[in-house]
């Protein structure tokens, strides 16, 4: 009961506001995200940690500026999502254009798969919504939402151009039969996990339990792994696809080493987006909550 009231309470919303001008539904998403940094308190409390974890030399204002920067980047995707169907092929750039999209397609020319390796930087949802407008469908490996009415929906949007969804559940078959098939699969690999499916490597400095699928995958297949991400820009006014060159993968005759060595790498790879956009990353997710063994929790 409780959650076809919380799906009958969402849908109108996310209807209404893909109805409304462009701007407006984007000024009413940063208007939400803003709200919810104001009342949430718990939320605040998380990211001002995390952000004193990776930048402990930064002062506490540019830290509630950061946090504050976060819920608007969080509005403004709500509000694109919402805009998801009147989206096409034709009108998409005018709201997200590619900047390196030569290095995905001489990565896609191999035929062994592509990892597309993200995390949640900016608009991360629109990064396979406009790719596969583009004709450049893929897989996603996602959590099912705790509400099935609401994880359906999103679903509909999400796939409404040929991508795919993968639970993480049946993460290794999938990943397998998409590289054989030579197909493209986004990961966000930054949220926090537990063993065995995460090792700990350094993500800013701080030990932080990484999931190791994506290395694995990668090491097991051949499959390039390319850096993907989509953020706001200030001087366009518009989102950037941006993809880097594949990460060239770490292999020596041990292979466990291997896992962890470009677990590691590709925890770079994303640390050094964050650094360069850092408004735009999800700190109010707990992401170093696992430690490694005799150490004290950080939360």
């Amino acid at each position: 009961m409780r959650e076809r009231l919380e799906y009958a309470l969402v849908w109108p919303w996310i209807k209404l506001l893909g109805l409304l001008p462009r701007p407006v539904t984007r000024a009413l998403g940063i208007a939400l995200g803003l709200t919810v940094y104001a009342v949430h308190r718990r939320l605040r409390r998380v990211g001002l940690r995390n952000l004193t974890l990776a930048f402990p030399a930064m002062p506490p204002p540019e830290r509630r500026r950061i946090v504050r920067g976060e819920f608007i980047s969080l509005g403004r995707q709500l509000a694109e999502v919402c805009l998801f169907p009147r989206y096409t092929r034709e009108n998409v750039s005018r709201v997200v254009v590619y900047d390196g999209f030569e290095n995905f397609e001489r990565a896609f020319a191999r035929g062994k798969g592509v990892l597309f390796l993200t995390g949640h930087l900016g608009a991360w949802e629109l990064s396979a919504f406009a790719h596969s407008l583009q004709g450049h469908p893929l897989s996603i490996v996602m959590r099912s939402l705790d509400n099935p009415y609401v994880d359906a929906l999103l679903q509909r949007y999400r796939t409404m151009h040929g991508n795919r969804t993968v639970d993480k559940d049946d993460f290794v078959r999938g990943l397998l039969s998409a590289m054989r098939a030579g197909e493209t699969v986004g990961i966000l690999m930054d949220t926090n996990m537990t063993p065995p499916q995460g090792v700990f490597v350094d993500f800013f400095g701080v030990p932080a339990c990484t999931a190791s699928g994506l290395a694995r995958i990668a090491l097991r297949t051949d499959a390039a792994v390319v850096p993907g991400f989509t953020v706001w820009d200030k001087t366009l006014r518009k989102y950037i696809l941006r993809f880097d060159p594949a990460v060239e993968l770490i292999r020596t005759s041990d292979n466990e080493a291997d896992i962890v060595a470009n677990t590691a790498k590709f925890t770079k790879v994303i640390e050094d987006f964050i650094r360069r956009y850092p408004d735009q990353w999800l700190w109010v997710h707990r992401r170093w909550k696992t430690r490694p063994p005799g150490q004290p929790g950080l939360y």
